[in-house]
């Protein structure tokens, strides 16, 4: 089965059906799209407009090793509007009936937004002659702001959709019980295994019955979580780990979206206010040794940490609140869970590839495994392959090339030509715009992403401002060690001084941006080389003592060597995760 995370689908051709607005023309093309600024790209965690390419290059990829199983764990929309969302349930549908394939998806933070639907605005799609286009669903709460601004487009698509219009609109792919499906239950389910009749399932489906309570049990909130028998011995487990948290003050208005909080933060919620999920989990996973099934679990979240254990360092290092440190779930989650029965989950939501164990103290064993995103470097699918009930084999498969990934550069260039003309500060870097293929877009997305955000927002300045436009060489030199000594350790390496020159602490902060997106697939785009030098420099600098120092080799080392992330193989036997060499 494959496993396609964080798509964060939005249709570039979606038409609008309550506004006189088709759009932008692309020059070359003649295409009208509508499409987002690359501006508001590169500053995003995740690309908006060439996904829709890569996502259905995915697909097709997948339908020629012939996988009938396609798995997405959450964000498959990009804050759940209705133009977007109609328009992946589309391509899913013609996916489904031109070559056979069953798709299971569950909610993510960016699906619903907020668990009843809401008005929404985005002010970045890119208009007319290179300018911001502001459409929003209401205007209400709707100010201009500038007198050259392009008139806002007012259409109900763009709204943020709440459980309710979600799910009905997915309700084919998983969220509700198919002829088709040999099992299908929610937490609230009334029948047992031996007593499953679709009628009954279908009747309990409903939404309003899949409901936990809140504040006191004076409010309710919906659970989407499920678990589905698609083919014979296998149950997948959907677990919605949302939480929308009620604020301290509430309006005290029925179903208000604003009472509550967004869902991003995960498991460490979910231990908290959707406790009746451990439970329901733990009946699934005795279910299914009762019942001689395989469980493969998935959900948006990850289950454990996804810094290769470098989370406490990084806390030092940039402080609590940075680099989404707050995502990080807590051991008690992986505990939990793993001591409820998950022994494999697939998780997403921080568009990176990686995989996570931990053991527990009753000697439970969950392995988590980190689903990349097509929206962001490194774009890359996962395929599980059962060998047998205890052995596992895990595939990360990169989506490079992708077909008229480039098509809407014409457009790019039209806002870049306005940006400059109108000097806005932080534009972009067009270089962008030479990318070979998706691949390299990606890389350059991020480059530009840790250049206009993430340095700016989450490094120390005492870091960056020693580091960032030093060359390698200064690096060496930094804490004034002999000089004739570091040129006997760089000739036992077969290196020298100039192999160093080549590179700035801008470009090893870069690379650890790629190595903590990829992983092991990041090595690759580095090189050994490069990647053994930055090591050799940063154990240099940790020689000082300077304790920021220290901090930053520890965090490099451990992103270097996490777990296998690539292609392995897992034995529930022997709880035990080995690399597969190509």
């Amino acid at each position: 089965m494959a496993f396609l995370a964080d798509i964060h689908f939005q249709d570039i051709y979606a038409e609008f059906e309550d506004a006189n607005y088709q759009g932008i023309k692309n020059p070359i093309s003649g295409e009208f799209v509508n499409i987002r600024t690359m501006q508001s790209q590169l500053k995003s965690t995740r690309i908006f407009n060439e996904n829709y390419f890569a996502f259905t290059t995915a697909l097709d990829d997948i339908s020629k090793k012939g996988i009938k199983i396609v798995v997405l764990p959450g964000d498959f929309s990009d804050d759940g509007q209705p133009i977007h969302v109609k328009g992946l349930r589309r391509i899913l549908d013609r996916y489904s009936k031109k070559y056979g394939m069953s798709f299971f998806a569950t909610t993510g933070n960016h699906d619903p937004v907020k668990p009843f639907s809401k008005e929404a605005v985005k002010k970045d799609f890119l208009g007319k002659g290179g300018k911001e286009q502001i459409i929003a669903s209401s205007e209400r709460n709707l100010k201009i702001s500038e007198e050259e601004q392009l008139k806002p487009i007012i259409t109900s698509g763009i709204k943020n959709w709440g459980y309710k219009g979600v799910l009905n609109e997915m309700s084919n792919f998983g969220f509700y019980p198919k002829q088709d499906y040999l099992y299908w239950e929610t937490p609230f389910s009334n029948y047992t295994y031996k007593a499953y009749d679709f009628k009954k399932a279908s009747k309990d489906a409903a939404l309003e019955k899949r409901v936990y309570p809140i504040q006191d049990n004076t409010s309710f909130l919906p659970d989407a979580s499920y678990v589905v028998e698609p083919i014979e011995g296998v149950w997948l487990l959907a677990i919605d780990a949302n939480v929308y948290v009620p604020n301290e003050k509430t309006s005290g208005l029925v179903n208000n979206p604003d009472d509550f909080s967004g869902a991003s933060m995960g498991y460490n919620n979910v231990l908290s206010h959707k406790n009746h999920l451990v439970d329901w989990v733990k009946k699934v996973s005795n279910k299914a040794i009762k019942y001689g099934k395989i469980l493969i679990a998935f959900s948006h979240y990850p289950m454990v940490d996804f810094n290769d254990d470098a989370s406490s360092e990084m806390k030092l290092f940039f402080g609590s609140d940075k680099m989404q440190l707050h995502r990080v779930p807590n051991e008690n989650v992986a505990k939990t869970f793993a001591d409820a029965g998950i022994q494999i989950h697939f998780g997403g939501h921080m568009h990176i590839n990686d995989t996570g164990v931990r053991t527990t103290e009753k000697g439970n064993t969950l392995f988590n495994i980190q689903t990349p995103s097509l929206a962001a470097y490194t774009p890359a699918y996962k395929i599980l392959t059962i060998r047998s009930d205890s052995e596992f084999e895990v595939e990360t498969v990169v989506i490079d090339s992708v077909y008229s990934f480039n098509k809407l550069f014409p457009l790019y260039k039209q806002e870049y030509k306005y940006l400059e003309e109108t000097d806005k500060l932080g534009i972009w870097n067009k270089d962008i715009l030479k990318a070979k293929n998706y691949g390299a877009f990606t890389e350059w997305h991020l480059k530009e992403l840790t250049r206009l955000r993430f340095i700016p927002k989450d490094w120390p300045k005492t870091f960056t401002e020693t580091i960032l436009k030093s060359s390698g060489k200064d690096l060496l030199l930094m804490e004034q060690e002999n000089v004739e000594k570091i040129n006997k350790q760089l000739e036992q390496k077969k290196w020298n001084f100039n192999d160093f020159e080549s590179w700035t602490g801008f470009d090893m902060i870069f690379d650890f941006y790629r190595l903590r997106n990829a992983d092991e697939l990041a090595i690759v785009d580095i090189g050994l080389k490069r990647l053994e030098q930055y090591q050799f420099v940063c154990h240099k600098l940790s020689k000082s003592g300077n304790e920021i120092f220290v901090l930053w080799q520890s965090i490099f080392e451990k992103t270097v060597n996490g777990k296998p992330s690539n292609h392995f193989k897992i034995n529930l036997k022997t709880n035990s995760i080995e690399p597969i060499n190509p």
